[in-house]
């Protein structure tokens, strides 16, 4: 899939089935439709093209109150490219990308950018300064425009319970930290992303080495221990990390607070399970969190917290159906 940062880059790949969004999670709904309207382009002989935006339009519009994103971009792109998008033109969003007015920014992104010969968008969709467009505005772009407009079918994008697939309800399982129910919305794992750094190396010292992350994307779930596997995705200059890339490890993660130590800072620790001897400093990893165990506790003594992780340890064995 070709991934274009601005309209300049894109070559001339002939009339184009284009939608927009932002597409976060990529989940079931999405899946869905950009299927559907992959399927309709291959049926045109044309490409399938989307829009996305980052930063999120929201924490441009309101910065203070940013919203927690279930996917960071790198992951959002992924997960586009494997439902078979041709490309994804990325915008740049900004205030002075905000103001244009619905037609300009249909005719010069849409039409003239992506050659858009049918558009492809939700009926609760909006577009242009101040949200001013909507279907039927592009309906009458489209007339006048010269491009097909079609109109998203809400039937599939609907659950098997009856519940419309949405991030919202992803957001809503993650809080709780009901990883398994999340999975099911979102077609796979939840993830979380962060570069390996140097931590306080207690866990070595009990025998549990730790891979430590600082978060980059992925938003954080409810606190606790999760079964996880951990997949290197960038090992920058670490050749070790580099022999494993795309490899996935079981692992049991702690994520929260380390009470037990008097630790008062996020932490997100991975203890890769049956691995001796693993390097992973300065590598980006992801954690797929597959299901949660218990919340964080104060276990009252170093002694109790080596208990406590034996016993963690051998439950994401069981979650992850791995033998020792």
């Amino acid at each position: 899939m070709h991934v274009w940062r601005s309209l300049a880059e894109i070559p001339d790949l002939g009339p184009a089935v284009v939608t927009l969004g932002n597409f976060d999670g990529v989940h079931r709904g999405h899946q869905a439709v950009l299927g559907a309207m992959v399927a309709d382009a291959r049926a045109r002989a044309q490409v399938a093209l989307a829009m996305t935006f980052d930063p999120h339009p929201k924490a441009v519009h309101d910065p203070a109150h940013p919203p927690e994103l279930l996917t960071g971009i790198d992951d959002r792109l992924e997960r586009l490219a494997a439902i078979g998008l041709d490309g994804v033109l990325v915008v740049r969003y900004t205030l002075d990308f905000a103001r244009q007015t619905p037609e300009e920014f249909v005719r010069d992104y849409l039409v003239r950018g992506m050659r858009a010969s049918c558009v492809v968008v939700g009926r609760d969709t909006r577009f242009g300064r101040g949200n001013a467009g909507d279907v039927e505005t592009m309906r009458g772009l489209g007339d006048r425009l010269g491009f097909d407009v079609d109109i998203i079918d809400d039937a599939c994008a609907v659950s098997e319970s009856g519940r419309r697939w949405s991030s919202t309800w992803v957001r809503e399982l993650v809080e709780e930290g009901d990883l398994r129910g999340a999975a099911d919305v979102l077609g796979r794992e939840h993830r979380v992303r962060g570069v390996v750094i140097h931590g306080d190396k207690l866990g070595r010292t009990i025998g549990f080495p730790t891979a430590n992350l600082d978060h980059t994307a992925g938003m954080i779930p409810r606190h606790g221990v999760y079964a996880a596997w951990l997949t290197v995705i960038d090992p920058g200059d670490n050749a070790r990390a580099a022999a494993i890339a795309q490899v996935r490890l079981p692992a049991a993660v702690s994520l929260g607070m380390n009470y037990t130590v008097g630790g008062t800072d996020l932490r997100i620790e991975a203890y890769v399970i049956d691995a001796e001897g693993l390097d992973l400093y300065g590598a980006e990893v992801a954690l797929d969190l597959v299901a949660w165990r218990r919340p964080m506790l104060d276990f009252g003594s170093v002694e109790a917290l080596v208990v406590g992780l034996e016993e963690d340890v051998a439950w994401c064995r069981e979650a992850l159906a791995i033998r020792p």
